[in-house]
């Protein structure tokens, strides 16, 4: 199966999280925070959205910044997908 988005919306998938820390502390699941950190998976279309013109402007493989509690998430064989707004997106890495 493949999830393709609607107008303004974007997939992203998960980074993983970072398992220690800079000095060395391996740390367990429970204090591991969710990364904001995501890369696409699939892009929308953009278009006319709530009555303005919307035009994409991150594309699949971009790895991206996205609003801590932002977005939907779901599940599609097995694998865990989050589909936001593309104003939820804060930045590009590059």
């Amino acid at each position: 199966m493949k999830l393709v988005p609607l107008g303004d919306r974007v997939v992203i998938k998960q980074l993983e999280a970072v398992e220690t820390t800079k000095s060395g502390i391996v740390l367990p699941n429970q204090a591991k925070e969710k990364p904001q950190e995501a890369e696409v998976v699939a892009v929308g279309p953009g278009g006319m959205v709530d009555g303005k013109e919307v035009t994409m402007e991150v594309s699949v493989g971009d790895k991206i910044i996205y609003s801590k509690y932002a977005g939907t998430e779901v599940k599609l064989d097995g694998e865990e997908f989050i589909i936001v707004k593309q104003s939820d997106i804060l930045a590009i890495v590059k």
